[in-house]
Order: C-alpha cells, then sequence, then structure tokens
C-alpha cells in the first residue's frame, strides 16, 4: 500500500459522499463512484477521481461499497449479467469494506464468495448519520478476519471515530447493527408515540420536548427526532422507508433463532403504516403523524 491508499466508494448518498469527504480529508487517493451524476462530479471538484471501474477498480487497495441494502451490495461486489462487479476488477488480497445494513447470513455468505475470489471482506455496517460520515466520526462494528482488518485500517482510521471490532467471523458486524438497529427503531416509535400522547392531554410537542430531554425518559431517538415534530419539518435525515428494511432484517434473523421480539413487530407496524400513508420519503419522525392522524390531533405543521 502507498503513503496515499487508493480508496474507492461507491454509492455517494447522504452518508457515502461524507465518507469520501473524510477519506479525501485523511490524504487517501479517492476514486468515487455512483449511479447519479452529480454527487459525482461535487466529489470530483473536491479532489477525487472518477472513471470505469473496470479502469479504476485494478487500481485500489480497498473498496468501501455504501449503498441502501443488500440487493444494492451484492451487485456492485459481485455484478449482474450487464456489469461485471467489484470482484472482477479489484486485485487479489485487497478488501472490500460493505457498510449497508444487512442480514448476517447475507453478509456471511457474500464473505465466503469474496474470499474465493481472493479478497478480503470486511463486514461493517456504520452508525452516527451524515453529519459524522462528514467529519470522520462514525460508529463502525466491523468482522472479519485479521487480513480485512489490516486492508481496511487506512480507511476505518479515516472514516469511524471508534470501530468495534467483533471478531473474525463475517456476519457479527451485521448482527450487532441489527441489534442498534432494533433499538433505534422502537425508540423513534416511542417518541412519536409519546409525543402524540402529550398532546391528547394537552400538552405541546415543544413542552414535551423540553421537559422528556432533562428526564429519565430521555433517549438519543428522542433528543435527535423531536426536534422534526416541534418544528414540524420533515426534511429527511434519515426516511421513513428505511425501516421496513431494517426493523424487517431485524425481525427475519430474530424467527430464524425462534425469538420472539413483539416490541420490534409493534414499532415496524408504525412505519409500515407511515410509508404506506405516502411518508416514506420523509425523515423517520414522521411517524408521529400516524399517531396524530389516528387520535384526530394535530402536530405542528399539520391540520386535524
Amino acid at each position: 500500500m502507498t503513503d496515499h491508499p487508493r480508496t474507492g466508494i461507491l454509492g455517494l448518498g447522504s452518508m457515502g459522499y461524507g465518507m469520501a469527504l473524510s477519506l479525501l480529508r485523511a490524504g487517501h487517493d479517492v476514486a468515487a463512484f455512483d449511479i447519479a451524476p452529480d454527487p459525482v462530479a461535487r466529489i470530483v471538484a473536491q479532489g477525487a477521481r472518477s472513471g470505469a471501474i473496470g479502469d479504476i477498480g485494478p487500481t485500489l487497495d480497498c473498496a468501501v461499497v455504501v449503498v441502501l441494502n443488500a440487493a444494492q451490495t451484492e451487485a456492485v461486489i459481485l455484478g449482474t449479467p450487464e456489469v461485471p462487479g467489484l470482484i472482477d476488477h479489484m486485485c487479489a488480497g485487497t478488501t472490500i469494506i460493505a457498510c449497508a445494513t444487512i442480514a448476517p447470513d447475507q453478509a456471511r455468505r457474500l464473505a465466503a464468495i469474496v474470499a474465493a475470489a481472493g479478497l478480503h471482506y470486511l463486514d461493517a455496517p456504520i452508525s452516527g448519520g451524515a453529519v459524522k460520515a462528514a467529519a470522520g466520526k462514525l460508529s463502525i462494528m466491523a468482522s472479519g478476519s485479521e487480513a480485512a482488518f489490516a486492508g481496511a485500517r487506512p480507511a476505518l482510521d479515516a472514516m469511524a471515530e471508534i470501530v468495534f471490532e467483533m471478531g473474525p467471523e463475517p456476519g457479527q458486524g451485521s448482527a450487532i447493527k441489527a441489534v442498534n438497529q432494533m433499538l433505534v427503531g422502537i425508540q423513534i416509535a416511542a417518541m412519536a408515540e409519546a409525543m402524540t400522547f402529550g398532546v391528547s392531554q394537552g400538552i405541546s410537542v415543544a413542552r414535551t420536548y423540553e421537559v422528556i430531554t432533562r428526564c429519565a425518559g430521555n433517549s438519543w431517538a428522542f433528543e435527535n427526532r423531536g426536534p422534526h415534530v416541534v418544528n414540524g419539518d420533515y426534511a429527511p435525515a434519515s426516511a421513513v422507508d428505511i425501516w421496513p428494511k431494517d426493523l424487517g432484517i431485524v425481525l427475519d434473523a430474530a424467527r430464524s433463532a425462534c425469538f420472539a421480539a413483539p416490541l420490534t413487530a409493534a414499532a415496524l407496524q408504525q412505519f409500515l403504516a407511515a410509508s404506506g400513508s405516502g411518508l416514506g420519503s420523509e425523515d423517520d419522525a414522521a411517524v408521529a403523524k400516524v399517531y396524530a392522524r389516528n387520535a384526530g390531533l394535530a402536530l405542528p405543521g399539520e391540520c386535524t
């Protein structure tokens, strides 16, 4: 590996774009890819390069895959009938870091295929949001071989405030991310339920936020998502439609383990209701609108 690690980043959404900025700031030679041309042009203007993956893939020491879901992760890494994947272009001994929230068994399957192609796979879902991605302060939950960690280390150091090393078996990173998503999804739904319950008792959402953020009922989700409800502003930091996918992953894993997860199932139903009522592209705090509409209540910016 050179003094300037050659790192590819595939997926320039709100998380991937920030991670690309963090890699550039750390001195990486960044190659950036996305199906949308605008974020590619913006990151190239910041100092990244881009082009055909067939030309750039063989030059990479490491590739970071930051796409939406398992299907997109698989398409980028393994390719499709029309477009070859990373394993067709990267050199033996290089490393792929997979950051999407996917099921643990999917991570294990991808890791086995990547290893058979002579590359290393790091199962490395992320947490922290777009602001921390741009600041290089993500939390990354990673599992994989020593060689995978070694190949990924320069990129991890640039992108993360903390890396939780979950062991040598791919899938453990995705398993702990499922635990995280279980908690966050339940807590966002609980925030929405509590705020609208307060309205039913004659307490404004602003007053509920002021009080609860200073009391034992507070949580990261309440403190972080509550202002969307208070301000009636649902510009998405993380969209409603993320949660049917992520909580679905949690419940599939729970079912496989014969583990009952009733709170997760209840939260999922609320996000499905929000998505089904046209709120899927709004911030996930918009699940509060489901509670409010069902009770005939008005939230800021909403009419009964």
